[in-house]
């Protein structure tokens, strides 16, 4: 049967059926056109440089942690502080500035940031203080070490900001500076003061606008103790961590990655042979405590590597490996450790002890890593340990 259109023309009832398709399909292709070639989007990855950095005490507390009387404990005190001197922390900051300026990282931890001060001299009834509330007399600027690295940074056009700042370590006593053992308390004419504190550096300048929200630091409660001719002297080590949030682009482009920061140093003065090890409990608190959140990058000095150098060194860096977290840092060339800041050759850097990992997986790319102060800068290396640098990309 044939169908008549209202001008006369006939049409077959199959023609009708192909003419509609071919409308919708020509419908549907004009609709679509303006997104035929896009894909979807990819989430873009943002960008974060960070370094960890022991800028070095500055002596060897060995001997005054060893000593065997007092005595030689303020014998000991007396040597560090001279060492101190010798060691020249404002001339090291210069060639740290440097490495800094060179990498310009978002973020930075710092270890060993001491503050050496002085007071009068001691007496019978305070020999000696001891932190968080010890009833302190040294309060003499000797050197701040981290005054001095921020007021080098800012006279190279740098603005580092300390965002989150921990007290670890905080003990005074008799120090024997003149090197005369009949003046004194036990040879100590003075009071001799270290406070270490670790700390995280936030760069204000920051390309991708990095900033730090609910800065956090703690002590670990297992710690070590030394006994000092009758004193027991605890090593306080703890950590310091923040909230982080990056930005890349503006706008409807701008994308922001968030994840937690935890910079941390492990105990240095450890039995490797104890298991678990001091430092490795450490590294169990740290894992379940401030880095147990999903999307953390950790970094410092953790005093220990897989393989270790020696039997049992590996403890505490292998408690982070089983709690999920990756390296992401270089280990070639190794950053650990010179034993003389004047006269040792840089072959001594010969084992890796500061890291950077994250447990974030593949959503922490590593980019490029380095490893910066392996050279001299003024006749003195910039610290005993190397720093640690790494750019990441967060998916």
């Amino acid at each position: 049967m044939r169908h008549v259109s209202p001008i006369g023309t006939i049409v077959r009832p199959r023609a009708i059926v192909v003419a509609a398709l071919a409308a919708l399909v020509a419908i549907t292709a004009l609709v679509a056109a303006p997104g035929a070639d896009a894909k979807p989007k990819k989430k873009k990855a943002v960008p974060v440089k960070v370094m960890t950095r022991n800028i070095f005490l500055g002596a060897d507390l060995g001997p005054a942690l060893n000593a065997e009387s007092f005595p030689e404990f303020t014998a000991a005190n007396g040597a560090i502080l001279h060492e101190v001197e010798q060691t020249d922390f404002p001339r090291r900051a210069i060639g740290l500035s440097r490495e800094i300026e060179q990498k310009k990282p978002d973020l930075i931890g710092i270890q060993e940031g001491a503050w050496w001060r002085t007071g009068p001299p001691p007496t019978i009834e305070a020999p000696y203080a001891q932190g968080p509330d010890g009833d302190f007399t040294a309060t003499t600027d000797k050197y701040n070490f981290l005054q001095i690295l921020l007021d080098e940074l800012k006279d190279r056009g740098l603005r580092y900001k300390i965002a989150v700042e921990k007290v670890e370590f905080d003990f005074e006593a008799p120090t024997d500076y003149d090197g005369n053992p009949s003046t004194g308390l036990f040879g100590g004419e003075v009071m001799g003061r270290l406070t270490m504190r670790d700390a995280i550096l936030v760069n204000k300048d920051s390309k991708v606008k990095a900033k730090l929200k609910n800065p956090q630091s703690g002590t670990y409660s297992s710690l070590f103790t030394p006994n000092i001719s009758g004193i027991d002297v605890p090593v306080t080590r703890g950590w310091t961590a923040g909230d982080v949030t990056v930005k890349k682009g503006k706008g409807k482009n701008e994308v922001k990655r968030k994840f937690r920061f935890v910079n941390t140093h492990f105990e240095a003065f450890d039995d490797e042979t104890q298991v678990p090890s001091i430092r490795a409990q450490q590294a169990t608190e740290v894992v379940n405590g401030p880095a147990s959140k999903k999307r953390t990058i950790m970094l410092g000095d953790f005093n220990s590597d897989v393989p270790g150098v020696q039997p049992g060194d590996e403890q505490a860096f292998q408690v982070i490996l089983d709690a999920g977290f990756k390296r992401r840092a270089t280990n070639d060339p190794l950053s650990c450790c010179v034993s003389n800041l004047f006269t040792s050759p840089p072959s001594e850097f010969d084992h890796q002890v500061d890291h950077i990992v994250s447990n974030m997986g593949k959503k922490a790319k590593l980019v490029k890593s380095s490893v910066t102060g392996l050279e001299q800068v003024n006749g003195i290396y910039d610290s005993d340990h190397a720093g640690v640098f790494s750019k990441l990309k967060l998916k």
